[in-house]
């Protein structure tokens, strides 16, 4: 998976892709105990900011995505390109890469 660092101020996906604000990771664990920045896994769970147009079909028309910005997913664990904005990190994910959508 790649990692990108980019300096702008929007990301506007194309066809059925995601654009995902990366949710942080747990700090703590069940236990009470602290983890370093080197024992934390990668957090799977985010909440979507930008949408692509969909996927385009075989006739031509654009089949909407079955998310929505502000939606809570859960992503599969190596998917996506990771893009970091400023101190933000986010995932560029295609919509088959997503599970779930969480309350």
């Amino acid at each position: 998976m790649a990692a990108v660092s980019l300096s702008v101020s929007t990301v506007k996906p194309l066809g059925d892709r995601v654009f995902v604000k990366v949710s942080a990771s747990e700090e703590k664990t069940a236990g009470g105990l602290y983890l370093p920045d080197t024992a934390k896994e990668k957090p799977q769970v985010g909440e979507v900011v930008a949408l692509g147009p969909g996927k385009r079909n075989d006739d031509g028309s654009r089949q909407e995505l079955e998310v929505k910005v502000g939606d809570k997913v859960l992503y599969s664990k190596y998917a996506g390109t990771d893009i970091k904005l400023g101190t933000e990190e986010y995932v560029l994910l295609s919509e088959k890469d997503i599970l779930a959508v969480v309350g």
